[in-house]
């Protein structure tokens, strides 16, 4: 049996046997714990490998560009990819609740916003750069902050490259360093079908079903939204720009979107996303290494859509109306938050709170979706990594990096 096939049916086990415990009152105890545990120790084997992965593979192929103009070919392409998708996507959002108004009438009771999110305040534009460069590297690779971890393995990468011949040694150290944590990602992938189905258990066992029917409409706006992204936008980028056939694209890299649907987490993912590119689509190692990193941290299209959707909702279920002004201010505040958003579970929920205060919103409302912020998350993280791969194909495709297996 193949593993996307086996994952498939981890996940439909795992929402069955979630639902049933959920319907016996199983979902506190023991029972529960155990799987918690579970699903924890799986997904910190995926997130032990988050940190060497990044590091070493954006080093390794930043290092073999060699010419600088390559690098700033694709990095312009990727960029320009990932705002252009962002954007479409949010403006999906803003449409989808204009037509649908799913908030207007909706009678809530209203839970009182975590207390991790209280204190969460929008920053300022010296705050995002001064977050990019690390002080100290080491400590970076220690907090796991990826944008830091980024941006160093870029530089080092460039000066590996320039020093030629006398950098080749510290370069095959590099290179065979990202072949050895490829291989623990390998053993660690054939843990994936038990970890889907350990969290898809867990999430649905505490949830339940009963506590997304207030809230239908609600879902149905911002699933109804993405599914229109991922099934438009993105195909439509795949036929005309990478040239690439849609189903087969799907089928490639199922295994990744199932792998982000149950974790939640884009970084989590990410050693998942990176087998299928190269596997089942064809992308070379030097392009998935470079962009894919880099998308886990600040491509969240799904993310970026998911905010504009709830803080229309929260302001319709307030009873107040955006002026056109407001809306076009949470079209830019949710694609920019979205974009410093961690790839990490829940990590929308933090950024929401920057986009409610932009337009003067009170940041309680967010205890009115928090009921079914957990199934969204995985929905809005499926999209993330979808437009991932789109976009590691595209620049793949422009780059003559393209090599669709047989």
């Amino acid at each position: 049996m193949k593993l996307t096939t086996k994952v498939f049916l981890a996940l439909l086990i795992g929402a069955v046997a979630g639902a049933t415990l959920n319907s016996l009152g199983q979902h506190e105890g023991r029972l529960m714990e155990a799987l918690d545990t579970g699903g924890k120790l799986f997904l910190r084997l995926l997130k032990m490998v988050i940190v060497p992965l990044i590091f070493t593979s954006i080093v390794h192929a930043v290092a073999g560009l060699g010419d600088l103009r390559k690098l700033t070919r694709i990095g312009a392409r990727t960029f320009v990819y990932y705002f252009t998708t962002t954007g479409i996507a949010v403006f999906l959002g803003l449409a989808a609740v204009n037509l649908a108004r799913p908030g207007v009438g909706a009678d809530l009771g209203l839970k009182g916003v975590p207390e991790r999110l209280q204190e969460q305040g929008p920053p300022s534009v010296s705050d995002l750069l001064l977050r990019v460069i690390p002080e100290n590297p080491v400590d970076a690779l220690a907090r796991t902050d990826v944008l830091q971890i980024i941006f160093f393995a870029l530089v080092l990468g460039v000066a590996l490259g320039m020093l030629g011949a006398k950098g080749q040694r510290t370069r095959e150290v590099i290179e065979e360093l990202n072949d050895a944590i490829l291989l623990i990602i390998g053993w660690v992938l054939k843990l994936v079908p038990y970890g889907v189905a350990l969290l898809m258990t867990r999430a649905l066992g505490r949830a339940g079903l009963d506590v997304f029917l207030p809230l239908l409409k609600y879902l149905g706006t911002v699933i109804g939204a993405l599914a229109v992204h991922a099934l438009l936008v993105y195909p439509f980028a795949l036929i005309f720009l990478a040239k690439v056939k849609p189903l087969q694209f799907f089928r490639g890299v199922s295994e990744a979107l199932v792998t982000a649907f149950s974790t939640s987490s884009s970084s989590a993912t990410l050693p998942v996303t990176m087998r299928c590119l190269q596997e089942n689509v064809g992308v070379s190692e030097r392009v998935s290494f470079f962009v894919l990193p880099i998308g886990a941290t600040v491509n969240m299209d799904g993310t970026a859509l998911y905010e504009a959707v709830a803080a229309m909702f929260i302001a319709q279920a307030y009873g107040i109306d955006l002026t056109l002004t407001q809306q076009l201010l949470v079209f830019l505040t949710a694609t920019l938050a979205a974009i410093g958003a961690a790839g990490i579970p829940e990590a929308g929920l933090f950024t929401m709170v920057i986009v409610l205060n932009a337009v003067g919103l009170p940041t309680e409302g967010i205890g009115l979706i928090l009921a079914v912020d957990r199934i969204l998350d995985m929905c809005r993280t499926t999209v993330n990594v979808l437009g991932d791969t789109v976009g590691a194909t595209l620049v793949a495709r422009l780059e003559g990096e393209l090599n669709a297996p047989d």
